[in-house]
């Protein structure tokens, strides 16, 4: 049975749920940072999941991010899934601004998270889950 990890679970707030992932926002408003986590039990590697979710999860990744760069309207789509310290397998997908407070540098270990306050989350969860709901990820075609 799929639980999210407690660590992801008190960082990140519900999206939606797509084919193969839970979509989350990161509670961390100096980034617009989303994560994919397969919503599949005991899997820590990308290689961990078949031979059909693999791509699954890559096009929902692609997804993620065109959605991003758009809507945020981001300099650069920076995309991880590194699991040392949380090892459910969960891909970082994260719009970055040549202004922000880190960029170029990694997003990781810099400043302090700056929780996102009630309502503007609230709010920002429920727009990012009205456009997110209505794309599909682009599934390969049968050949």
């Amino acid at each position: 049975m799929f639980n999210l990890d407690p660590r992801l679970a008190r960082d990140c707030h519900f999206i939606t749920q797509w084919p193969l992932s839970q979509v989350l926002l990161m509670d961390d408003r100096r980034y617009p940072w989303l994560i994919l986590v397969p919503a599949i039990a005991n899997l820590s590697e990308p290689f961990d999941l078949d031979a059909d979710d693999q791509p699954r999860l890559w096009r929902e990744v692609s997804t993620l991010g065109s959605f991003m760069k758009n809507h945020f309207q981001a300099d650069k789509i920076n995309v991880g899934a590194l699991g040392n310290v949380v090892s459910q397998l969960h891909v970082h997908v994260i719009a970055r601004h040549h202004n922000d407070a880190s960029f170029p540098n990694p997003v990781w270990g810099v400043g302090t998270p700056q929780p996102y306050p009630l309502h503007e989350r609230e709010a920002l969860v429920t727009s990012l889950g009205d456009s997110l709901s209505r794309i599909t990820p682009v599934s390969s075609t049968p050949s």
